[in-house]
C-alpha cells in the first residue's frame, strides 16, 4: 500500500491515503460539519482542486455514513478514471471498496462502499429503488455540466430525500456554478467554495479565417506551439469527425518521432481513450485531440498548451419537427476559462484560442442547461414510471419548457407508452424497462421476429463509432457483427439482453422482416425522407430538408429512413440511414399515409394545378393529375397565386382604376369608412374580395372585368358608391357641356386637362369631396397645349389672364378672347368668318 498521511481538521485528524495534498482539503473540514449537520451542501472548487476524488473518500469516515456513496459523473470515461484513481489511493482494485457502475460494465462487491456512475445509471437505481436502500450520500459531480440526466437526477433524489429518506445526504459538486441557486434547490444548503490552484496560463488569441475548414486553422496551430511551447499539448474540438481530420493532417505534417496524437472522444476504444490519458513516456510529447470531456472531468497529466477552437457539439431538439440534431456551437465563457485552465494544472502554461479578443464579449456566461434544448420523451416516461404525470412537480434548477414537454406527451401517447392521463400503460412499463430512448425502445419491442436486428440498429445509435463512421446503417450493422473489440462484444450481448426483453414482452410484431430501414422507419416515421433535386439532397416527412454527400451510395436511393442528423437551418447533414422500400414504408407507416387533393397554383403557366396525392407528412409517394375542383379552396389558391405576382396583372379597365383612384382620393380626404383599395391591401386581403367571385375559374387568362366589376362593388357599399358619385365623380361637365374625365391617379390630387375658353362665364372654382378639395385645373389652349395649371380660377381671371390673353390673341388670333373671361360665353370653336 503506498504511504498513508494525517492531516488536520476541526474536531481532529482524519486518515486519507494519498501521494500528496490537493486543494480542495482545505475546504473539506467545512464540507464534514455541514454534512454533519444537513442533509445537503453544494461544493464549488476549480478543475484540479481534488474534489471528484478526495471527498467520496473522506465522507465515507463520517459517523453518519454507515452504507454506500453514490459518486454521479457525467461520462464512463470520468466515471472509470475516477473510480481507477481512487482505488489506486487505497491500494486496491477497482470492484473492492470503490466500484463501478457504467454501461458495459459493473464492477461492484459486497465491499464496495464508494460506488462511481454515470448520471443516466443513477436515474434507474433511483427509479428501481426510490428509497435508496442502503445509500448513505448521491453526490453530483461536474454538475455545471447541467447534463438532462444529472438535472433529473437531482429532482427525483431531492424528492427521495423529502418523502423517504430525510437522512439522504446530496451534495452537489461543480466546478463553475451559480452556488445560491442550486443551494436554494437545496433548501437553503450551505456553500462551500474551494479556491484551488492554478498557474499563470497566457492566452494568445490566433483567430479564425473563415474561409478555412476550422480543422485547417488548429492544425496550424498545433505547428506553431510545437515549435514554440515544451510540453504536452490538449486541442478542444467540437467532435470526433474533426478530430480525426486534425488527426490525418497532423500525420502528414509532423515531422518529429517523439511528437505523439492521441485522439480522445467518447466513441473511442476504451484502450484509446487510455492513451490519451496517461502522461507521455519521458523524452515524448503528447497532442491530445479531444471534445468537451477533457474540460473538467479528467485530468491529463503533462499538459501545459492549449489550443481551443471555441466550439463544442450539442443536441438541440425542435418540438415543432419532434426532430433532435446535433449543432456545433460557440462555447460558453465558463467552458472557455476552464479549457484554458488545463494549461495551468502543474506549472505556468499557455492558451491559444482561435477567434479574436474581442470576440469574448459575445460569448455567453455559461452553457445552456439540456434540460431547456433536449427531448424530454425519456424524461416524461422516467417521471411517469416514478409516478408523475406531470414532471413540473417536480424541483429541477430550470423547469422544462412547456412545448417539449407537450411534444413529450403527444408522442409517448402516440406509441400507447402513457395513457391520457399521463399515466404508464403496461406497453409503457415495457418500454421503460428496456434502458434505452421511448422511440427505439418501441422499436425493438415491436420488431417481432427481427428483435434481435432491432437491438443491433439501437446498440449502433446510443453507443456511437460502433460499425465506423459511415452514413449506411446496413454497413455499420455488418461490421459492428464482425467487430472484434470488447467495446463491440459487450454491446452486441447488451443488444442480445434488449432482444429477449423484447421477445417476452411478447407485444404484436409491426414488420414483416428485419429490413433494417423498415425498423429506423419504426422507431422514427417522421424521419422517413425522398429524394428531391440534386443528387444526395432530400426532404424528410417532417418537412426538414436533408443531404448526403452526392459521392455517398445512399445520394442514388428514392427513400432513406433517417436515423440521425446533424446541422440546422434549411438543409441538415444526414448522419446514418438506411434505405427504404416503398412497400416497406406503406407496411411500417401506413397508418400515417393520406391521400388529400392538392390544388397548386403553377405561376409560369399562371393556372391551378390539381393532383391526387398519397403523402407520408411532407413525402409525396404517389400523385395523380386531376381536373381543378370547381370550389372555394381552388379558388382562393388561385387568388393567393394572382397575389403573388402582384395584384397589377389583373385585367383591370379604366374604369375600375379610376373607380379605385376614386375611393383612395377619399379615403386620403376623409379616412374612413372608405375601403383602402391599393394593390398591397388587395394581396394582402385577396382571398377575402376576390375569391368569391372566381369560383370555377381555374386560370388568371379566366379572370374578365365582370368578376373585377363585382369584386369591387362588394369592396364599396351601396351607401358609399352614392356618395362616390357625389363626391368623387368620373367627369367634370364643363360650362360648354363637354364631360372631362377627372384623373385621380396624379401625386398633387385629382385633376382635369381642359380648354381655357371651356371655361368662360365660370366665376368659382370647381372642387370635390362636398367642396372640401378644389379640382385641379390643367388649363390648355386651342392646341390642347398647357397654358396654366391652377387651384383658384376666380384669382387666375383676376390676375395673370390679361398676360395669358395677350400671348394667346397673338398665338391663335381666330379665337375670342376676352376682357373679361367672366361674363363671356364658354366656347370650343374660333370666331366665326366675318367677325
Amino acid at each position: 500500500m503506498p504511504a498513508a498521511f494525517f492531516f488536520a481538521i476541526k474536531g481532529g485528524m482524519t486518515h486519507l491515503p494519498s501521494a500528496s495534498p490537493l486543494p480542495v482539503d482545505e475546504a473539506l473540514p467545512a464540507l464534514r460539519a455541514a454534512l454533519a449537520q444537513r442533509n445537503a451542501a453544494v461544493l464549488v472548487a476549480p478543475p484540479g482542486a481534488g474534489k471528484t476524488t478526495r471527498v467520496p473518500l473522506v465522507l465515507r469516515e463520517e459517523a453518519w455514513c454507515g452504507g454506500r456513496i453514490i459518486l454521479l459523473e457525467p461520462r464512463r470515461l470520468a466515471a472509470r478514471a475516477a473510480a481507477a484513481r481512487m482505488a489506486a489511493m487505497l491500494g486496491e482494485a477497482v470492484g473492492e471498496t470503490v466500484g463501478l457502475r457504467v454501461r458495459l460494465e459493473t464492477r461492484v462487491s459486497r465491499r464496495t462502499r464508494i460506488e462511481v456512475v454515470t448520471e443516466g445509471v443513477f436515474t434507474r437505481m433511483i427509479l428501481d429503488d426510490p428509497s435508496l436502500e442502503g445509500v448513505s450520500a448521491v453526490l453530483f459531480d461536474e454538475f455545471h455540466e447541467r447534463s438532462l440526466d444529472a438535472d433529473l437526477g437531482l429532482a427525483l433524489a431531492i424528492d427521495a430525500q423529502e418523502g423517504l429518506r430525510e437522512d439522504l445526504r446530496l451534495l452537489v459538486m461543480a466546478a463553475t456554478l451559480d452556488g445560491a441557486r442550486v443551494a436554494a434547490l437545496l433548501g437553503d444548503a450551505p456553500v462551500i467554495e474551494s479556491k484551488g490552484r492554478a498557474f499563470a496560463v497566457e492566452t494568445r488569441y490566433l483567430g479564425r479565417r473563415p474561409e478555412r475548414r476550422i480543422e485547417e486553422d488548429v492544425a496550424d496551430a498545433v505547428l506553431t506551439a510545437l515549435g514554440a511551447e515544451q510540453g504536452s499539448i490538449l486541442v478542444f474540438l467540437p467532435g470526433g469527425r474533426e478530430i480525426r481530420r486534425v488527426a490525418e493532417l497532423l500525420a502528414e505534417r509532423i515531422r518529429d518521432p517523439a511528437v505523439d496524437v492521441a485522439p480522445l472522444y467518447g466513441a473511442l476504444e476504451r484502450a484509446e481513450q487510455d492513451r490519451a490519458i496517461v502522461p507521455a513516456p519521458p523524452g515524448r510529447r503528447k497532442v491530445v485531440l479531444a471534445t468537451s470531456i477533457a474540460e473538467t472531468s479528467l485530468t491529463i497529466e503533462g499538459v501545459r498548451v492549449v489550443i481551443d477552437s471555441g466550439l463544442a457539439r450539442v443536441p438541440r431538439y425542435e418540438p415543432d419537427l419532434g426532430l433532435t440534431r446535433l449543432e456545433t456551437v460557440r462555447v460558453s465563457r465558463a467552458s472557455a476559462d476552464q479549457r484554458r485552465g488545463r494549461a495551468g494544472r502543474t506549472e505556468p502554461g499557455v492558451c491559444y484560442r482561435l477567434w479574436e479578443e474581442a470576440g469574448n464579449g459575445a460569448l455567453e456566461p455559461f452553457a445552456r442547461p439540456e434540460i431547456l434544448s433536449a427531448d424530454l420523451a425519456p424524461l416524461m416516461l422516467d417521471c411517469a414510471a416514478w409516478g408523475l404525470a406531470d414532471p413540473t412537480r417536480l424541483r429541477f434548477l430550470d423547469p422544462p419548457p412547456a412545448p417539449a414537454l407537450a411534444e413529450a406527451r403527444r408522442l409517448l401517447v402516440e406509441i400507447d407508452a402513457l395513457d391520457g392521463d399521463g399515466r404508464l400503460t403496461p406497453t409503457g412499463r415495457h418500454l421503460h424497462d428496456l434502458p434505452l430512448p421511448p422511440r427505439l425502445a418501441r422499436m425493438v419491442l415491436a420488431a417481432g421476429a427481427a428483435a434481435g436486428t432491432a437491438a443491433e440498429i439501437a446498440a449502433v445509435l446510443v453507443e456511437r463509432g460502433l460499425g465506423g463512421n459511415g452514413t449506411d446503417l446496413v454497413e455499420r450493422l455488418e461490421r459492428f457483427r464482425t467487430d472484434g473489440s470488447r467495446r463491440a462484444a459487450d454491446m452486441r450481448r447488451t443488444a442480445a439482453g434488449w432482444a429477449r426483453q423484447a421477445a417476452a414482452a411478447g407485444l404484436p410484431a409491426e414488420v414483416a422482416d428485419d429490413d433494417p430501414g423498415a425498423l429506423v422507419a419504426l422507431a422514427y416515421p417522421d424521419r422517413i425522407a425522398r429524394a428531391r433535386g440534386k443528387a444526395g439532397e432530400f426532404l424528410l416527412a417532417n418537412g426538414r430538408g436533408a443531404f448526403v454527400d452526392p459521392a455517398d451510395r445512399l445520394a442514388r436511393e428514392p427513400f432513406l429512413a433517417v436515423a440521425e442528423i446533424a446541422g440546422g437551418g434549411a438543409s441538415a447533414r444526414i448522419v446514418l440511414a438506411a434505405p427504404i422500400t416503398p412497400e416497406a414504408i406503406e407496411a411500417v407507416a401506413g397508418h400515417r399515409i393520406e391521400t388529400v387533393v392538392e390544388v397548386t397554383f403553377d405561376r409560369a403557366a399562371r393556372a391551378l394545378r390539381a393532383r391526387r396525392l398519397r403523402r407520408l407528412g411532407a413525402v409525396v409517394l404517389s400523385q395523380q393529375p386531376l381536373a381543378v375542383p370547381a370550389d372555394g379552396s381552388s379558388a382562393a389558391t388561385l387568388a393567393r397565386g394572382i397575389a403573388a405576382l402582384g395584384i397589377d396583372c389583373l385585367p383591370w379597365t379604366r374604369t375600375q382604376q379610376q373607380l379605385r383612384g376614386r375611393v383612395a382620393f377619399l379615403r386620403r380626404a376623409e379616412g374612413e369608412p372608405w375601403p383602402d383599395l391599393s394593390d398591397e391591401s388587395l394581396a394582402r386581403t385577396v382571398e377575402d374580395w376576390l375569391a368569391p367571385h372566381i369560383l370555377g375559374v381555374t386560370s388568371l387568362a379566366g379572370i374578365d372585368a365582370g368578376h373585377l366589376d363585382a369584386a369591387l362593388r362588394s369592396l364599396v357599399p351601396w351607401e358609399l358608391m352614392r356618395r362616390l358619385d357625389a363626391e368623387a365623380p368620373t367627369h367634370f361637365e364643363a360650362p360648354t357641356g363637354s364631360r372631362i374625365p377627372v384623373n385621380y391617379d396624379g401625386e398633387e390630387g385629382p385633376s382635369i386637362a381642359v380648354r381655357v375658353q371651356e371655361l368662360f362665364g365660370l366665376d368659382r372654382h370647381p372642387t370635390l369631396a362636398g367642396g372640401r378639395v378644389p379640382l385641379i385645373l390643367e388649363l390648355l389652349s386651342p392646341a390642347h397645349r398647357p397654358i396654366q395649371i391652377t387651384r383658384d380660377l376666380p384669382g387666375f381671371w383676376r390676375g395673370s389672364w390679361a398676360a395669358v390673353r395677350a400671348e394667346l390673341r397673338g398665338r391663335y388670333p381666330k379665337h375670342p378672347w376676352p376682357e373679361d373671361p367672366v361674363s363671356a360665353q364658354p366656347t370650343t370653336r374660333a370666331k366665326p368668318r366675318g367677325t
